[in-house]
């Protein structure tokens, strides 16, 4: 039972869930510019009175801002029409809707950090067809011979784990960046009182995708570290 347990992670969950965190990636990095520009983004800044007037109830409407690693997209009023920026792997973020005593302290992050996750993305989708191709490769005939070989074996494991550590490190360095944006955005409003702007910033959805496609991503990736293992073992 544990040998058939075994069999069905490594053939069919495994590459499954390789699949499902490569696309939750791709969604987070090209949201909101290319894909839910309203529904996806790494920051949000939106209409709020918690931060002006913290005990009332009163919805209130106004300007949104959504950014995310390629660019930004915004609405003057809830019920207004979503515009984005063309995407880019060094954004300039439109913050034109947003009031002029708002806080200008929503900035990208360094354009190196966009361009890393796109290197860990083509890493992803090249350990993804591999990964699967190996686990299948008892059902390819002579062609899975090829997938078969310690050298496949080794370059499908350094390239999933490359995939793996630059594409969350450099989620990682974005969220600490927006981490720190939005400390210094709110408190300035919360600092001007009744004065400032209703409006409230606040790390968004796209970092929850992230986080869950990593942790699916991790299973390939220990999956092929330890087919390594065991081949270096018998050798």
């Amino acid at each position: 039972m544990i040998a058939g347990l075994s069999k069905a992670i490594n053939l069919y969950l495994a590459p499954l869930l390789s699949l499902t965190s490569l696309i939750l990636i791709l969604f987070a990095y090209l949201a909101p510019t290319v894909l839910f520009p309203a529904q996806v983004a790494l920051l949000t800044v939106s209409p709020s009175l918690e931060l002006t007037e913290a005990h009332s109830s009163q919805g209130v409407d106004g300007p949104s801002v959504f950014l995310g690693a390629l660019g930004s997209c915004e609405r003057s009023n809830n019920g207004a029409s979503v515009t984005c920026t063309a995407p880019t792997v060094s954004p300039t973020y439109d913050l034109s809707v947003l009031p002029n005593n708002a806080p200008d302290l929503l900035s990208a992050p360094t354009a190196t950090t966009p361009a890393f996750i796109a290197v860990s993305l083509a890493f992803a989708v090249i350990f993804f067809f591999l990964f699967t191709m190996t686990s299948f490769r008892t059902k390819m005939g002579k062609f899975g011979n090829v997938f078969d070989r310690p050298g496949m074996q080794r370059g499908t494991a350094w390239i999933g784990l490359l995939g793996f550590l630059i594409g969350l490190t450099s989620f990682l360095i974005i969220r600490m960046w927006f981490g720190k944006a939005v400390e210094d955005f709110n408190r300035d409003i919360s600092k001007a009182g009744s004065d400032a702007p209703q409006l409230i910033a606040a790390t968004s959805n796209g970092f929850i995708m992230v986080w869950v496609a990593y942790a699916f991503y991790g299973v390939p990736v220990i999956c092929s570290l330890t087919k390594l293992h065991v081949a270096a073992g018998k050798a």
